[in-house]
């Protein structure tokens, strides 16, 4: 039998993966250890969402950002990721508003953005609708301004005493912090503690995690898990090891990139496969990759998904959220957001448009309701299926009775082919239609640019 693949529509959410019904409960075993790391209950099916105070609003404030709860939750996202809140030093500032990463004072909130009581209300209200929270964490470097640069040692110097900004960047408006010195590694720690104690909140990203020893990361770890469960995601790809005793997951850079080169015609679809048939060897048990086609650097310094993906952004979009790993939708995504953001200036964020909310939405709601496409241990098995060109990706995720079937065409040609779809032949759903559709042992595909369907088996 051919079928037509069209382009999921986002008009509903099918009736397998209602965002209404209740959730399958993630289960206490997976809860509990993964590779060195504990990690919380609360992860296993979670999505995640990075908040851009300044860009968010009019006002960029705490407050200004807190009236989009309603709307973030009806989204179905889970974990909100705050860029740095901490006050900009001014020394070498770059733009008028400076950079997030030039931390002031790690234990304050930058006045642009509200108060200390701002920042606890907007944490004790997302608390209150069962959002977490974690902050960008930037522990390699400080602002110059930083009274920490009062306390000799504590930052990386040259042959002649001078700091330093860190070794091969050009980022002029920090300095490299040294590891080295007992005293200033206790005062990162204490700053860490103070927001989970103070704010109570639930993890941290590791801005260039892999500037710092790994020791360190190690120690926090632990001494946080003393206070509360935490997350810890690591911005790195490089130090696989990071994720053994310290963090629950890292960047997913290698997929990022593979779907930039296959969109530009620089790759196909094969070069996909074989990423994912990695993943497993490659990453502790229990770890994974944060998934995203866009972030706050990426939107800003290599161009937004519609300039880097063109046709392809929500193929991509659907790979990130289907494929291991935790998806992240940066914020104005669901917004359709079409613009480089400034990244030292105002750049408010346009939310006229709504229109690839829903499309977020559909996939969260599958995201949850099928254990399948959780998150590390929690999550089910990955399988390439055998394709007959390599223009086409197919794949099946199982766990516990439950298959998904993703099938893809990541080219700009329309492609008629054939899926092996073996022993998992059947009656599945196609996510946003009511119909059902038979996937054959042997199944014949006709597949305009960029289509892709997702089967969920009945």
């Amino acid at each position: 039998m051919t079928a037509l693949f069209l382009v999921v529509s986002i008009v509903g959410i099918s009736a397998c993966s209602s965002g209404n019904g209740e959730q399958p409960e993630p289960s206490k075993e997976v809860a509990v250890q993964q590779h060195g790391v504990p990690i919380p209950e609360w992860v296993a099916n979670s999505v995640m969402y990075e908040v851009n105070v300044r860009q968010y609003t009019k006002e960029g404030t705490f407050q200004a950002f807190e009236a989009h709860l309603p709307r973030l939750k009806e989204l179905g996202v889970d974990i909100l990721w705050f860029m740095p809140i901490h006050p900009i030093s001014k020394t070498n500032r770059n733009g008028t508003l400076g950079s997030y990463y030039a931390v002031d004072d790690y234990k304050a909130v930058n006045a642009e953005f509200g108060t200390e009581e701002d920042f606890r209300s907007l944490v004790d209200k997302a608390h209150e609708m069962g959002f977490k929270v974690i902050l960008d964490l930037v522990a390699n470097h400080t602002g110059w301004d930083h009274a920490w640069m009062e306390n000799p040692g504590w930052y990386t110097t040259d042959e002649t005493g001078k700091i330093i900004m860190p070794p091969n960047t050009n980022w002029t408006d920090v300095a490299d912090l040294n590891y080295d010195n007992a005293d200033m590694k206790a005062a990162m720690l204490d700053a860490m503690k103070y927001w989970v104690t103070e704010f109570d909140i639930d993890g941290y990203r590791a801005d260039y995690a892999g500037g710092v020893p790994k020791t360190f990361w190690e120690q926090a770890r632990a001494e946080l898990e003393k206070l509360k469960p935490v997350y810890m995601l690591a911005e790195d790809d490089q130090q696989i090891s990071l994720l053994s005793h310290a963090f629950n997951a890292n960047y997913g850079w290698q997929l990022y990139n593979i779907m930039n080169r296959v969109a530009k015609g620089q790759g196909n679809a094969k070069q996909v496969r074989l990423y994912a048939e990695r993943l497993e060897k490659g990453y502790p048990k229990g770890t994974y990759p944060l998934n995203f086609t866009s972030n706050h650097d990426e939107n800003s310094w290599t161009g937004t998904e519609y300039e880097r993906l063109g046709d392809a952004v929500k193929a991509m979009a659907t790979l990130s959220f289907t494929l291991p790993g935790m998806p992240l939708i940066y914020s104005g995504q669901e917004a359709g957001l079409n613009r480089r953001l400034l990244f030292f200036d105002k750049d408010e964020i346009v939310w006229n448009d709504l229109s690839m909310q829903p499309f977020y939405k559909q996939l969260i709601a599958l995201k949850h309701d099928n254990p399948t496409l959780w998150n590390g241990s929690a999550g089910g098995t990955y399988r390439s299926l055998e394709v007959g060109n390599d223009n086409i990706i197919a794949f099946e995720r199982t766990k516990e009775g439950n298959t998904i079937i993703v099938i893809m065409n990541l080219s700009t040609e329309s492609v008629a082919s054939t899926v092996q779809i073996g022993e998992s032949a059947g009656t599945y759903q196609l996510l946003g239609d009511e119909s059902t559709v038979e996937l054959n042992v042997e199944h014949a595909v006709d597949m305009e640019p960029w289509a892709y369907g997702i089967y969920v088996k009945r």
